[in-house]
């Protein structure tokens, strides 16, 4: 076995691989491939070959699939449930049957509803890190955090995240229960977590930072030269740096990109995420 540099990701003691696998692609998204066609046989694969390089960092949510994801990783680790971190957010509203409803909701009722339902999906009785996944305006912070903070007491979530916040409502949760993590997109093609002081505010809490999509969604690995070249039904197509003019802008940022890592004699994607 290989394994992966560990780091302390913030000051509450959870200890993590530098590098996580992310599982959205995994299964469908309401019905769109996330990033290309998957399968379970080969999603169970890279888990487990993500395990014997030392990448035991799960990261996966009730949304995906919906509760697809939360499921498969279940099969995936049986019988390894004490070699896996598991990271699962909760807050996009699903309902009894399994359904989105378009609502984001961060109740303490539905707190308590959402993680139940993930630990039966996942198999388990605990989960490591449990995000919120987008703020739910109607409910304070306060009463969602001190909810999952109420699951953390009973020994059912060891500790806290939050998703896609602002250093305000990162300030105000603090203050309620100490977060380990806060994860937002971070990549060459985003930079908000620079700009709007979002890591300063982190590194003054002691908080940790998880960069999702640091590939830029799969842009930065170079595999699309056009927009055609991604399958019809990949939900990328949505995305607006994936289409048009401006998918050709990019294409040309991308291969400056690519010179400066084929100076340094490394692949663009090492560099992506130095």
């Amino acid at each position: 076995m290989s394994d992966l540099k560990k780091v302390k990701l913030g000051s509450q003691g959870l200890e993590i691989p530098t590098i996580g696998l992310g599982c959205m692609g995994m299964t469908d998204m309401m019905g769109m491939d996330t990033y290309g066609k998957a399968t379970e046989e080969e999603s169970i694969s890279t888990i487990h070959r993500s395990l014997e390089l030392g990448g035991h960092f799960l990261d996966t949510a009730d949304l995906y699939g919906p509760l697809k994801s939360e499921q498969l990783i279940a099969k995936a680790i049986q019988g390894k449930r004490d070699q896996v971190i598991i990271a699962s957010k909760f807050g996009f509203e699903i309902d009894d049957q399994g359904q989105l409803t378009g609502k984001v909701n961060g109740n303490k009722d539905y707190v308590k509803k959402a993680f139940e339902r993930s630990l039966k999906n996942l198999n388990t009785d605990y989960i490591d890190l449990y995000y919120l996944h987008q703020v739910d305006k109607s409910t304070p912070i306060e009463e969602t955090v001190e909810a999952i903070g109420e699951l953390v007491k009973e020994g059912k979530v060891r500790y806290i995240g939050l998703s896609e916040v602002s250093s305000e409502t990162i300030k105000r949760a603090h203050k309620i229960h100490p977060l380990t993590a806060v994860q937002t997109e971070y990549s060459l093609f985003e930079r908000q977590v620079e700009e709007l002081g979002i890591l300063a505010t982190l590194e003054e809490l002691g908080i940790g930072f998880v960069a999702y999509s640091p590939l830029g969604r799969g842009f930065i690995s170079g595999e699309f030269q056009h927009p055609e070249d991604l399958p019809e039904n990949d939900w990328r197509r949505q995305l607006p740096k994936f289409q048009g003019e401006q998918f050709y802008k990019n294409i040309e940022l991308l291969h400056a990109f690519e010179k400066m890592a084929n100076e340094k004699d490394i692949s663009s994607a090492q560099l992506a995420i130095a």
